[in-house]
């Protein structure tokens, strides 16, 4: 696989409907905490639904570089096996720096290595974001964290189960620690922890693992970890939400009627109830689950809308809130309803700034401080050439005003898009987008 780069751009014919039906791939967090995950398993684990993203090349890049053994079986399937022993001396540091999840690693490997290090991420640019809680909770499983200025140092001679009262309710956190205490005999649990769809997904696999795990779902989660995994098995990775939350996003920024298929709908139930509330059609056509036989999916008909801004301000919450990252689609919302709405980013210190990218495109965004923006709709997009902003949510958010606008817009340097979306030049031409990459010269 080759290094991801940022020398792509999108060229964009915008003002074009959107029609037909488009499925919701499966989810981007959940295809990189499995990787993570399946480093406890001493057999061969066979991951279904496994993006095919630049995330996901570049954690398989640093696992293949630590001696694990990955083959691709099937578009989205892969198989897993690891070394009888990791060379955490050859970890690919250029690959682990593009994906803040390396620090996932950390769970699993406390098992095998009693002494080792990873380095410290980029990923997006959204200002301080902390791994307290990692490093909290992993001491208190009795693992010894060392922070320097290149990496984090880990020593786990001593782990024992524990009761840990998270110091943030954030998702890698709570996967990181999930994974840790799997194979600590005896109960761990978690208190505050998030119950967002990526650690569902995480306790799912885990208890095919052989692993028992109580009050998936809930904000106290315990862990009865075992002693050794050591099976063959099989996974499906579930839908993305985020996803779905796009595809939506796109029907409703374009006027547009489309079929959103398999959305994972307890992860989506309050956007659409704020959606419904600001005016959006819609109508569930089928309820069904996904092929883990644990998520609830529905097929969504969105309906061209004439949306008014809310008199409440919108802002993301810990599962089962707005999703962290399904707020930045709210801005786009925002632009296209009638009134004045606020967008509050409480979370990151740089991300609401991203959203002023949209008066490039004819938006009309105050920023009023780097947690909220002022949005004044309804907007009447205009094609523009932007940069692609350094996060991947707000980075889409621009790409789909330019689907609105009538004319040809470019969206230069999309790696950040790349990261997160497969193939997503060639989903967005298959219902009546016309959108192309370029490379740039």
């Amino acid at each position: 696989m080759k290094k991801g780069n940022d020398n792509y751009n999108f060229e964009i014919e915008g003002g074009r409907k959107l029609s037909g039906s488009i499925s919701t791939n499966t989810s981007k967090n959940g295809s990189v905490g499995l990787l993570c995950a399946s480093l406890l398993n001493r057999g061969k684990t066979t991951l279904h639904g496994i993006s095919h993203i630049e995330e996901v090349y570049r954690m398989i890049e640093v696992l293949e570089s630590i001696g694990v053994k990955i083959k691709w079986t099937g578009k989205q399937s892969l198989v897993i096996t690891p070394p009888k022993k990791f060379k955490i001396g050859n970890l690919d540091s250029e690959a682990a720096i593009k994906t803040r999840s390396i620090i996932m690693f950390a769970g699993p490997l406390i098992h095998y290595l009693k002494r080792f290090s990873l380095p410290h991420a980029q990923g997006c640019k959204l200002g301080k974001r902390t791994v307290s809680a990692h490093i909290y909770g992993l001491e208190e499983l009795g693992v010894k964290v060392k922070v320097t200025n290149q990496n984090y140092q880990f020593n786990s001679q001593h782990i024992r189960p524990a009761e840990i009262v998270m110091y943030e309710s954030g998702d890698t956190a709570c996967e990181n620690l999930l994974t840790a205490a799997a194979l600590i005999p005896g109960k761990t649990t978690l208190k505050f922890a998030s119950p967002n769809y990526m650690v569902q997904e995480i306790c799912f696999f885990l208890e095919k693992l052989g692993v028992r795990v109580e009050g998936n779902g809930t904000t106290t989660i315990s862990i009865h970890g075992v002693k050794e995994i050591n099976k063959n098995i099989e996974y499906y990775n579930s839908e993305d939400p985020i996803e779905s939350m796009m595809w939506i996003t796109s029907a409703v920024a374009t006027d547009s009627k489309l079929t959103v298929k398999k959305c994972p709908i307890e992860f989506l139930e309050l956007e659409l109830y704020k959606l419904r509330k600001m005016g959006l059609k819609y109508k569930i056509l089928k309820n069904y689950k996904s092929k883990n036989r644990k998520t609830k999916l529905v097929d969504l008909l969105i309906l061209p809308s004439k949306l008014k801004a809310l008199e409440d301000k919108i802002e993301a919450r810990p599962y089962p809130g707005i999703n962290m990252d399904n707020l930045p689609f709210f801005g786009l919302i925002a632009a296209k309803a009638k009134g004045q709405t606020l967008i509050h980013d409480w979370v990151y210190e740089n991300r609401a700034i991203y959203l002023t990218e949209l008066n490039r495109l004819g938006g009309n965004v105050l920023l009023a401080d780097p947690h909220r923006v002022f949005i004044q709709g309804p907007t009447e997009f205009k094609p523009a050439q932007v940069v692609c902003p350094p996060a991947l949510r707000p980075s889409v958010v621009i790409m789909l005003a330019m689907f609105a606008a009538n004319g040809k817009s470019v969206l230069r340097n999309v790696y950040m898009i790349n990261r997160g979306y497969e193939d997503i030049v060639k989903r967005f031409n298959s219902i009546g987008a016309k959108i192309r990459s370029t490379r740039s010269s």
